[in-house]
């Protein structure tokens, strides 16, 4: 320990955070793969998914040159962190059931198209996406495709983790930021290949999960019948709110959600209120 010249009096905090955390985090992941039944060389830890998506990015595109896909309506970060990396983004519309249009997407990829983002829940959409459809991607396209499942805690459809061992491309994110209360923690998982998860650790700071999370996290995993009470609860006023939707005259469609939220259609017209005036009549009111 004397090369980090850390504090030898100890932390002014009842836990021992003076000495630097476990940069691989062995102990959260053994607990970790408790649960999921992932091993822990095939496991990542990031400061939020974010962190694993732009390692993603740094990893496996190069700037200016290659390019990866988004399905829209979608999660923001993965454009977010495209442009941040100068990776070129293309996208391609979910079809009006917000599913996959796989014609549409095989034309968007070319030689240069390194990674696939599926949100599966959909955010914001709040549906799963098709699993053959997402097989036949990970069976054609050469690059990552990455399924993110920050909802699937809440879905009928289950997790892609089980195809880990078959499809040596795939990455699944998780999070502990949506069944499992913790967004204030920022901790995120990414499964995938040993190949893959190996490159991750090599290319993230060396202590991008602190300590605090680290305890927090670990002793979260323990309080997992209390988890999964939430986690029935939820879907059970998911089901109720969206009868409860249906039943309104100005929602005109309620979706199927295999999320924590619902998406509805009213039958509302949405005008301009600054062009109509009727903002200025409030100011001045």
């Amino acid at each position: 320990f004397l090369d980090a010249n850390e504090n030898s009096y100890g932390s002014p905090l009842p836990a021992n955070y003076n000495r630097y955390p476990d940069p691989l985090q062995l102990d959260l992941k053994d607990a970790i793969s408790k649960i999921k039944g992932v091993p822990i060389e095939n496991t990542f830890l990031g400061n939020g998914s974010d962190e694993a998506i732009d390692l993603l990015y740094r990893a496996f595109c190069n700037p200016g040159k290659d390019n990866v896909i988004i399905l829209p309506p979608t999660y923001g970060m993965y454009e977010v962190s495209a442009n941040i990396n100068d990776v070129e983004i293309r996208k391609v519309s979910l079809l009006p059931n917000f599913q996959l249009d796989l014609e549409k997407i095989a034309e968007s990829i070319d030689k240069n198209t390194k990674i696939i983002f599926i949100c599966s829940p959909n955010n914001p959409t709040g549906n799963s996406i098709n699993r053959e459809d997402i097989e036949t991607i990970l069976t054609n396209f050469k690059g990552i495709v990455v399924v993110d499942e920050a909802y699937i805690n809440y879905a009928r459809q289950k997790t892609f983790i089980q195809e880990l061992t078959e499809y040596g491309n795939l990455v699944v994110l998780q999070t502990f930021s949506k069944a499992w209360g913790l967004a204030a923690l920022r901790l995120g998982m990414a499964f995938s290949s040993r190949k893959v998860i190996d490159v991750l650790n090599k290319i993230k700071p060396p202590y991008n999960i602190n300590q605090a999370t680290q305890d927090l996290a670990f002793e979260a995993l323990k309080n997992i019948d209390q988890v999964n009470t939430w986690i029935k609860e939820t879907v059970t006023e998911r089901e109720r709110l969206s009868i409860e939707l249906n039943a309104l005259n100005i929602v005109t469609k309620v979706y199927l959600s295999d999320a924590n939220f619902i998406l509805a259609r009213n039958g509302l017209r949405i005008g301009n209120g600054y062009q109509s005036g009727w903002f200025g009549y409030i100011i001045k009111s």
